[in-house]
């Protein structure tokens, strides 16, 4: 993946709110994790990666964090899901959960120091579980 890809995806975001939002969380997750993004399919950006073998033998490989802008709100992935971030959570502000993921409606909405805290967080947790790969 190349830095031209990620560039053209992210000028390709259609709404100018949007392209905004996602270049800021592209500079984000590159502070906080050190890693350069890939593009996954769906239009995901992820950084880092890690492959993972659950106990029903299901494998694969996976990105470590990341997001995508999506059109009604931005998506970020905190993975693996499990650990309980409520005290981060608190201080966020505005968003919603789901077991892996967390919804913003405006990227202004949250407090991104503390965004950055819960991306190194999810790593940390993740890390514990699997090795996790830069990109």
């Amino acid at each position: 993946m190349s830095e031209a890809d990620v560039a053209g995806f992210l000028a390709g975001i259609e709404t100018e709110r949007r392209r905004r939002e996602a270049s800021v969380l592209d500079a984000l997750f590159r502070r906080a994790t050190g890693w350069n993004p890939e593009l996954w399919s769906g239009g995901m950006l992820g950084y880092g990666r890690y492959d993972y073998t659950y106990a029903s033998g299901r494998s694969g490989t996976w990105f470590a964090t990341g997001f995508a802008p999506r059109k009604a709100r931005l998506s970020i992935y905190i993975m693996p899901g499990y650990a309980d971030f409520g005290e981060i959570l608190a201080r966020l502000g505005k968003h919603a959960k789901g077991k892996s993921c967390l919804y913003l409606n405006k990227l202004e909405d949250a407090d991104l120091d503390v965004l950055k805290e819960l991306i190194q967080a999810g790593l940390a947790d993740l890390g514990r579980r699997w090795p996790v790969r830069p990109t």
